[in-house]
């Protein structure tokens, strides 16, 4: 049985460190107490594997230790913890016993709830290792935030986490699922949060940290996550932080000219808002964990694909596990107070309105709406041809909040668009649906290009499995050539290559 199933015990995994011999390291903390020191020194042993701890909670004698900081709670400081104590580390030890010892450095900076205010405890905690005698370092920097209303139980899950977090070091650097899955160890995703999760060096050699934040999401340590263009994971307070946001959610399997079209047209108008002019902005395109287990297991290729194609043309990237537009939007509400858009589709407002999704809210529809639009946000609504409308009903997704419960009640010809204006929905919706349109919650999606209206993304990816080249038209030129050198999406199959 593995250690994993053996569900240690926090007590059991600083032993267990302790009482290696081969370990031998410095904790620093910063801010919410010795929590993780306490824990290694009062199960026994801590003689065996710390050289020294340390805690600077002045900011003139942390300044003074590791320099000034325009925040004590940041990335920053946490990187020049590692660096400052590593580095004493090695200097002071390593000719006495670098040919034997696997030398470490734990440090955290964190606020806990404080007794003079609301504030929320969170924190960033990373350990720098060696994970062979004489090797270059290797690390893991992890951003937390503590759900535990009193100080004192922050500080306790503080210190769970930060020995979860050196025993995975440890332990589980090989398997970077069970490592991103044991942060939560004997605490649970009730009280601890971790949102951002980032590793490096040769003892993680050939690990993608998209994928590994990936599985904080999988596995509930958290609801979202985001990546740069470049790849680069995202701590999302630091991103979203007083930013206007600007939102599209798609399947991207592969993005289509109608993606780029829906949020560059959303983006103009979004720019015009007069809430948002003078703003920092922020545009992500999102998709949603169910949309990547859509097919059963999550195919770890087919999301780093998604992602590599969404960078590749330049945007950020959200994985979330909010189903519901509602949910997403609070989340944004976390970490900024300014304007919110969401641009989407006529099939995706359908959705919106469909009330079944709202069983377990107990205002319904009603309380789902009053949770989106409490404050400064707005769909963007691209159109749809008729045909097209009609043949999205037929497909049997759901669509109750057409009027009629079924199919179309439009009486348009197959040419005619159908907008946000336009849509009819069911009798007992039609008031709030009016209401919506009345206060500018909806808003048309102007100046789209009428020639990408018949593109949909499964017709591209079923053309691209065929071999079928006009696929390459559908898309923009920068992701047909991506997908082309990098054979994604069954590109380059025998199909394609007998063709």
């Amino acid at each position: 049985m593995s250690e994993k199933k053996e569900l240690l015990t926090t007590n059991r995994k600083a032993l267990t460190i302790n009482l290696d011999g081969t370990r031998y390291g410095t904790i620093a903390e910063i801010g919410a107490g010795q929590e993780v020191s306490r824990i290694f020194f009062q199960v026994g042993g801590a003689s065996g594997a710390i050289a020294k701890t340390m805690s600077a909670y002045d900011m003139t004698f942390s300044d003074a230790i590791y320099g000034k900081a325009p925040r004590y709670v940041s990335r920053e400081r946490l990187a020049t913890m590692l660096d400052h104590e590593y580095r004493l580390l090695k200097e002071r030890l390593a000719e006495k016993r670098g040919d034997r010892t696997k030398f470490f450095v734990f440090a955290d900076t964190v606020v806990a709830k404080s007794f003079k205010g609301p504030n929320d405890g969170h924190g960033w905690l990373g350990v720098r290792f060696q994970h062979e005698v004489g090797a270059e370092p290797s690390e893991i920097i992890i951003h937390v935030r503590m759900w535990d209303k009193e100080n004192i139980l922050q500080q306790q899950a503080l210190g769970i986490v930060g020995v979860n977090l050196i025993y995975a070091a440890f332990n589980y650097a090989a398997d970077p699922a069970q490592l991103a899955q044991s942060l939560a160890d004997n605490i649970g995703t009730d009280r601890i949060e971790v949102d951002m999760l980032r590793v490096s060096g040769p003892a993680f050699g050939g690990v993608d940290n998209r994928l590994l934040s990936l599985r904080l999401v999988q596995f509930g340590l958290t609801n979202a996550v985001m990546f740069a263009p470049n790849g680069e994971v995202l701590q999302p307070s630091e991103v979203l932080h007083h930013k206007a946001v600007l939102v599209e959610r798609g399947s991207f399997r592969p993005v289509t000219h109608v993606n780029v079209d829906m949020l560059t047209c959303a983006t103009a108008q979004f720019l015009q808002e007069p809430m948002v002019k003078g703003k920092e902005m922020l545009v992500l395109m999102e998709i949603t964990m169910n949309n990547l287990l859509a097919e059963g297991d999550l195919d770890a290729a087919d999301f780093l694909a998604r992602v590599d194609m969404l960078g590749h043309i330049g945007f950020t990237t959200m994985i979330s596990n909010y189903s519901e537009f509602y949910r997403l939007v609070s989340y944004f509400r976390r970490y900024t107070k300014e304007m919110i858009g969401v641009a989407m589709g006529i099939n995706n407002l359908l959705e919106i309105f469909n009330e079944k999704y709202y069983e377990d809210l107990e205002g319904g529809i009603l309380e789902s709406m009053g949770r989106m639009f409490r404050h400064a946000v707005k769909l963007y609504i691209y159109p749809m041809r008729q045909a097209a409308y009609d043949s999205y009903l037929a497909s049997g997704h759901p669509a109750s909040a057409v009027t009629n419960g079924g199919g179309s009640s439009h009486a348009f010809s197959a040419g005619v668009m159908i907008t946000a204006q336009n849509l009819q929905v069911t009798d007992r919706l039609r008031n709030l649906y009016a209401y919506l349109l009345e206060n500018h919650n909806l808003d048309c999606i102007r100046g789209s290009n009428p020639d990408y209206l018949n593109i949909f993304s499964r017709d591209v990816l079923q053309r691209i499995k065929n071999g079928d080249d006009s696929w390459e038209q559908m898309v923009p030129a920068k992701v047909a050539d991506f997908i082309k050198q990098r054979k994604l999406l069954g590109y380059g199959t025998k199909a394609q290559v007998a063709g």
